[in-house]
């Protein structure tokens, strides 16, 4: 709930979205801890978005944050979102990069053919998500990337030290989390190394179409 809950302290009225009971209970405790008062998380599947009429136009702001890489149906996934939007409103979208630089052997694949909870695609270019937001009615407005090179690295030392323990792994690499922000956009291109995610901003236009 970490984002529908700074959505709430930024003064938004939020909605977080899950189908899992468990994370949703988690979620509404740690709103109230942060008194985030305006931030609400109901059980639903995005994948079933249709079927929610009372969100059609209701929203300002929509956030897909590492999500659609596990919808098979990504087409659909957007166009519900699009939905969603009052005129004017934005998707802000972030997903693997395709060309990302395998971390682990894992990344590499098989990619699932059944929404089991696993990546169901490697991710997107910017041309793919492109696509997806005109075939919505959305405008791509921007595109940036995320996780670049110093947290890629930090992410492969907490998969193998959880091997461990996951707490351990934790433990370790806590105190270094803070360090990415501040030299990653530095680094990253100095090396020449893909960023892992790619991160868009898509707007809903505010003018019908003639």
């Amino acid at each position: 709930g970490a984002f529908s809950i700074g959505a709430a302290l930024r003064g938004y009225k939020a909605i977080g979205l899950s189908w899992d009971q468990r994370n949703q209970q988690v979620a509404r405790q740690r709103a109230l801890m942060c008194g985030a008062k305006q931030a609400e998380f109901e059980i639903a599947d995005v994948r079933r978005l249709h079927e929610r009429t009372d969100f059609y136009g209701n929203f300002e702001v929509a956030i897909c944050f590492e999500n659609i890489e596990h919808i098979l149906d990504d087409r659909k996934l957007m166009r519900d979102i699009a939905r969603v939007l009052k005129p004017g409103g934005y998707l802000f979208l972030t997903t693997p990069y395709l060309k990302f630089q395998l971390m682990t052997s894992g990344d590499a694949g098989p990619f699932s053919s059944t929404e089991d909870g696993g990546h169901v695609r490697r991710g997107y270019t910017k041309a793919m998500l492109e696509e997806l937001c005109t075939d919505a009615g959305l405008i791509l407005d921007a595109q940036s990337f995320c996780s670049g090179f110093l947290s890629q690295k930090i992410t492969i030392l907490l998969r193998w030290l959880s091997r461990i323990h996951p707490l351990f792994g934790w433990a370790v690499v806590l105190p270094l989390r803070p360090v990415p922000p501040i030299l990653d956009r530095i680094i990253t291109p100095l090396l020449n190394y893909p960023y892992f995610s790619i991160c868009i901003e898509a707007y809903k236009p505010r003018l019908p179409k003639e």
